[in-house]
């Protein structure tokens, strides 16, 4: 065999359009490539798309012309034999729309289309066939999605080869719309559930404006129920994020209570993971301290799963579903105050009503306000950081419960004093689960991230002053 030149990836002019130049071996009796190798194109810059359809086009003649067809999935063309134009517009909602990249290709050339890239190609030798892989099946209903450009628009102006009044086009495609009248294809969308909780409810904040963003609480969509799956076309999704739980750790220890804890936090984890697998999907889930034991002083995103009670236990395998996921986000937190019932809320009150409280003083670890969780959610994925697993909580000086009570008495104008610390082992009733001594979270990685988090201690100021504004309306 003749020596073949190495696989390469070449960028173009528009965002996420790939020209790939495969090695193709041939002698006396023709040739040989590798059409598509996953590993190997990867590491030069493919996307790991999931393909999961193969369709191959045969054009007899010369001229034979396609196109422009925007369509709502990536796609991987090559060619097996001839020669074609090709002719690529970016036809997505952004700064690009309108660009146009050309190129010749040959069964040495292979290229990456990404969802909303218009493509169309023309034949410059009989008998020419090209094969592509696609991410999603295609069925009537996706033509529905297609964004379409006018072969002959005058403001593209692609430069074909065979004039387009000598070359065979379609009727369908001489009618399409030119540039000034297409609509955009829009961005894939992100799917928040759990979205009235006290943390669904700080992301609602963290992505107000954003069209993009689909908001569902419990009612719009049931993550133990199979007809919510159903009901979502999961083709229009890039994204979902799951910040529904159960998170009655007391109550996961009845019987009742232990079958939702693992329904939810566990179960219906499994059934986002299928999901998010099969439709390609990033699946940024919320998980707990609560997978820990707590004997280390810091816990880090790698150390072992050790959780203590059944809630903990429901969490730790939610962790495992989710973690099957290639594109996930595990994201671990503690101590979560945001809108809705929360410790500090209950302290404020009780110290609004000159309450004497007993609060345990042997757990330790860091307030994490919603909004700041939030923020950091948005953060991993408007930077498209590496995927995997991150602590995000607030910053500052580990405390106790009890020093958070005390805390909230004193800038309530309390008497710190009224706040009895006591041990987890006296306090604790028979139906009590067993809880983490330490909860403090390492913050390296998200800090490595680019996301810092605000220290806690001013966030609970502002959190209190926030709650007086409102109280006085």
């Amino acid at each position: 065999m003749e020596a073949a030149r190495q696989l390469e990836s070449l960028p173009t002019t528009i965002p996420g359009l790939t020209l790939f130049r495969l090695p193709v071996h041939s002698d006396s009796r023709g040739w040989f490539k590798e059409n598509w190798h996953r590993r190997k194109m990867m590491d030069i810059g493919l996307p790991d798309f999931g393909p999961v359809q193969n369709n191959i086009s045969f054009n007899a003649e010369r001229g034979t012309t396609r196109g422009i067809h925007a369509e709502p999935w990536d796609k991987f063309v090559s060619l097996a034999a001839g020669r074609i134009f090709g002719a690529w517009v970016d036809l997505r909602e952004g700064p690009t729309f309108g660009v146009l990249f050309t190129a010749e290709m040959t069964p040495g050339d292979a290229i990456f289309v990404p969802r909303g890239v218009g493509n169309a190609f023309q034949t410059l030798e009989d008998g020419t066939v090209y094969s592509y892989l696609v991410n999603d099946h295609w069925s009537p209903e996706a033509q529905e999605d297609y964004t379409f450009l006018n072969l002959a628009d005058e403001h593209i102006a692609v430069p074909w080869p065979i004039p387009l009044d000598q070359a065979t086009v379609s009727l369908q495609d001489r009618k399409h719309p030119r540039l000034a009248e297409v609509s955009p294809m829009q961005k894939k969308r992100t799917l928040i559930l759990g979205a009235d909780g006290q943390l669904g409810s700080a992301l609602r904040q963290a992505f107000s404006g954003d069209a993009t963003v689909d908001f569902a609480g419990h009612g719009q969509f049931d993550i133990t129920s199979a007809d919510s799956y159903d009901s979502v076309n999961w083709a229009s999704y890039s994204t979902v994020i799951n910040a529904a739980a159960f998170t009655a750790v007391d109550a996961a220890e009845t019987t009742e209570g232990r079958a939702s804890a693992w329904l939810i936090n566990a179960g219906a984890v499994a059934a986002l993971a299928r999901t998010a697998v099969e439709h390609s999907l990033t699946l940024v889930h919320l998980s707990s301290e609560y997978v820990f034991d707590g004997a280390a002083d810091v816990h880090s995103e790698d150390e072992a799963l050790s959780p203590l009670g059944v809630y903990g236990q429901s969490k730790a395998a939610g962790d495992l579903a989710a973690s099957t996921v290639p594109r996930h986000y595990l994201v671990r937190t503690s101590w979560v105050v945001g809108d809705g019932k929360n410790f500090v809320r209950t302290m404020a009150a009780l110290a609004a009503r000159g309450a004497s409280p007993s609060v345990v003083d042997d757990q330790f670890g860091r307030l994490t306000f919603a909004g700041d969780l939030a923020a950091g959610i948005r953060h991993l994925l408007d930077t498209q950081a590496p995927y995997g697993t991150y602590n995000i909580s607030n910053s500052g000086t580990p405390v106790s419960w009890a020093q958070v009570a005390k805390e909230v008495y004193r800038l309530s104008g309390a008497d710190p004093l009224q706040v009895t610390p006591v041990s987890t082992a006296s306090y604790a009733g028979p139906d009590s689960a067993p809880r983490p001594r330490n909860s403090v979270l390492d913050l390296t990685k998200i800090r490595a991230a680019g996301f810092a988090p605000p220290d806690a201690s001013e966030r609970l100021v502002e959190y209190l002053q926030a709650l007086e504004t409102l109280a006085k309306r």
